[in-house]
């Protein structure tokens, strides 16, 4: 097991290493964006800082031994007046420069555009909270209750409330969440009952915990349909086996039979999903952040591209991508601690 556990944490950082890379390389393989800032204060600190980091070089000549030309910023007054030429570096050598500062200083850069001369790993981590609690908001009350209703759903097979409970669960997973989360919006707009787009900081804290409400809705309904459909199929299945009746016939009674044997095994395949539909909420709230207005990573991603702040967009697709191959080696250790029978990375 703990050889199994080292190999895919080395082919996780393989990965990542590989998957950042690819596309560093292919972002700066486009037009490079100059600075959004008409202070020349601010974009001589930038540009200074990015012949500091190894991205730039500055001469006091134009010069054309060098690439592109990023900006020209003149500086001082009078006889002390000096111009500055700043040229970017060759694309491997910026990756080169990129890696050893993301490695040796933890430093993914500043931003151009979003937020001027800030590091993008603090904007990134400010963002963060916010994201973080409405995705785990939506997993601890979409688990439970797509649970519940998906075991209710097995116990009651073929039943009316059955019937109507699975046309209910398909019309729910049929609907993606930025049009439910649409829908909730066009309503609070109506209503006045809940807050149209997210609040902010400055608003009453009442107003804040009403902004969780539509978010949180439109990322759970889906998956509570989803757990539900994917636990009723798994329980109905292990209902009707074969080991199930026989320990019906050994005295258990129909409840015993279901907790201690049929329950527990429906589960493996599903507790391991949790993880897998956190990840799957995290990237599906990009969106969503968008349309209620969130402060989150996910409307951050979408600035970012916009803006083409290649900085700001490398921080954050390292998040997403590191979070991913996170959740894969939980899912898959996950599946040793619910059945003891499971030895992960065991020859036989």
């Amino acid at each position: 097991m703990g050889k199994y556990v080292v190999k895919r944490l080395c082919f996780i950082l393989v990965t990542c290493f590989i998957a950042l890379s690819l596309t560093y390389i292919l972002l700066n393989c486009l037009k490079i964006t100059p600075i959004m800032s008409n202070n020349p204060g601010q974009i001589l600190a930038y540009y200074n800082n990015q012949v500091q980091k190894g991205f730039a070089v500055v001469l006091t000549e134009p010069s054309d031994q060098y690439g592109e030309l990023l900006s020209q910023v003149t500086a001082g007054s009078g006889i002390s007046e000096v111009t500055y030429y700043f040229y970017s570096r060759p694309i491997m050598d910026r990756y080169v420069s990129w890696l050893s500062n993301v490695l040796l200083r933890w430093d993914w850069g500043v931003s151009n555009s979003f937020s001027v001369n800030q590091p993008v790993f603090d904007i990134l981590i400010g963002r963060l909270p916010t994201t973080i609690s409405i995705n785990i908001i939506s997993v601890l009350i979409s688990v439970p209750l797509g649970i519940g209703f998906g075991v209710l759903c097995a116990l009651k097979k073929d039943s009316v409330f059955d019937n109507v409970s699975q046309l209910i669960i398909m019309a729910f997973i049929s609907i993606p969440g930025f049009v439910l989360i649409s829908y909730l919006i066009m309503g609070a707009y109506t209503t006045d009952w809940l807050p149209p787009f997210w609040p902010q900081d400055t608003d009453p804290m009442v107003k804040r915990v009403a902004g969780y409400i539509i978010p949180v809705a439109a990322l759970s309904i889906g998956s509570i349909a989803g757990y539900a459909r994917f636990v009723r199929a798994e329980l109905c299945e292990v209902l009707s086996s074969e080991y199930l009746l026989l320990a019906r016939t050994k005295g258990l009674t129909r409840g015993q039979a279901i907790l201690r044997h049929a329950f527990r095994n429906s589960m493996v395949p599903v507790l391991p999903s949790v993880v897998s539909e956190f990840i799957a909420i995290l990237g599906g709230s990009m969106i969503l952040e968008n349309l209620y207005r969130i402060n989150g990573v996910g409307q951050l991603y979408i600035a970012a591209f916009n803006a083409r702040d290649y900085d700001l967009l490398m921080v954050d697709m390292a998040f997403y991508t590191i979070i991913g191959l996170a959740a894969a080696i939980v899912v898959d250790l996950s599946y040793g601690f619910i059945d003891p029978r499971i030895r992960m990375g065991a020859k036989k």
